[in-house]
């Protein structure tokens, strides 16, 4: 939960800020307060539809000033970055560079991969590689990796990974599944997607990217963090409770998700991205297709999750993100790219995660909002 203090900073400076076209939507500043109300420090959301564009914000930027969160601000996007490398790699196999159903061995032969794993394996997780910041089992055991969440996390949240470290490390651990046998979500297939792609093209990841998705759709606020420790520009401020002190994270290190994890973003530019990505523009239209082919035990694609909204609302094509603490990202688009839903939170999280408990039930009305039938709305 936010600390008493935290509560009494937010007070008073909560009200939803709105821009974009000067249009007001009651209903989304609604949906963007009860985040806030539920204890999130600040939120900024932007819903491009068919009224138009919306963009706005409620909450604080900083613990302790009254500014609310920039509408357009940078912001630890997280796993965000799947769909970016998946794209990545995709376009990669509409270049004849790529195979998606090869196995990764050949591409990667110093890492002595079972034969079995393919690249789709890795963008799907049915891999069964050993997820390097730790696995979780149903029965309740925890086999630990990198220290990527609460208390052990904080002293280490600057320190630099280098990808063929987190790979290496993964590897010395048992599978947790035969190759293609099961699912499950493991940020080791998109690191070794990253090494996959510079190996490839002998070029940094971070260069690919510029130059095939970010600089061809004028994504200027979007980059892949590396080792950068600093938000650029107006940001939003995370924070960490350990005891009974608040540390502002805005400040961290996601080398230790390279590919996977540590991506920064705008509202706009993700916008921009899953629009660009599911109206076609990014990817041939029979790899589009596979990308969204949902694995039937969690909807996962190859780095898109398929989400069925139910009557009255359809399917959209989403993957949010959380970097270890104190941020989470939001990505949606309708199957057409007509329709996006972008966003980022912020809180005073903990080892115990703080109000992103009630995360999901927020985002679900969220989302609904958007996405769902409802009275008449004007024309834009």
């Amino acid at each position: 939960m936010v600390t008493a203090l935290a509560a009494t900073l937010l007070a008073g400076a909560s009200t939803p800020a709105a821009s974009a076209a000067g249009q007001d939507r009651p209903e989304l500043r609604k949906a963007i307060q009860a985040f806030v109300d539920a204890g999130f420090t600040g939120v900024q959301v932007r819903v491009h539809d068919q009224q138009g564009e919306w963009a706005g914000s409620a909450g604080v930027r900083k613990l302790g000033q009254s500014a609310k969160p920039p509408t357009n601000g940078s912001f630890w996007a997280g796993s965000v970055i799947k769909p970016f490398t998946a794209t990545l790699v995709l376009q990669l196999v509409a270049d004849g560079e790529i195979a998606l159903d090869a196995p990764v061995a050949g591409y990667l032969p110093e890492y002595e991969l079972d034969r079995r794993i393919t690249v789709r394996m890795l963008l799907q997780h049915t891999s069964g590689l050993f997820n390097y910041t730790g696995e979780y089992y149903d029965d309740g055991t925890v086999v630990p990796g990198i220290p990527a969440t609460g208390d052990a996390w904080l002293p280490n949240r600057f320190r630099s990974y280098q990808p063929e470290e987190l790979v290496r490390l993964a590897l010395s651990k048992p599978p947790r599944f035969e190759p293609g046998t099961d699912h499950n979500y493991s940020n080791t297939n998109y690191t070794l997607a990253l090494l996959l792609i510079e190996k490839v093209t002998g070029r940094p990841y971070a260069e690919q990217l510029q130059r095939r998705i970010l600089r061809p759709l004028g994504m200027s606020g979007t980059m892949a963090a590396g080792t950068r420790t600093r938000l650029p520009g107006p940001h939003a401020h995370g924070y960490y409770q350990k005891e009974d002190t608040v540390v502002d994270i805005s400040r961290q290190n996601l080398s230790l998700l390279a590919g996977a994890g540590d991506l920064i973003a705008t509202t706009q530019d993700l916008a921009t991205f899953s629009s660009a990505l599911n109206d076609g523009r990014l990817l041939p239209a029979a790899l589009l297709a596979e990308m969204r082919k949902p694995h039937p035990k969690m909807g996962y694609g190859l780095g898109l999750y398929v989400q069925d909204l139910g009557p009255g609302c359809g399917t959209v094509y989403q993957h949010n993100g959380s970097p270890p603490h104190g941020y989470g990202a939001l990505m949606y688009s309708s199957p057409d790219g007509r329709t996006t839903l972008t966003g980022s939170v912020t809180w005073v999280d903990s080892a115990t995660r703080g109000p992103a408990k009630d995360f999901q039930k927020l985002l679900n009305e969220l989302v609904q909002e958007v996405f769902c039938d409802g009275p008449a709305k004007p024309a834009p």
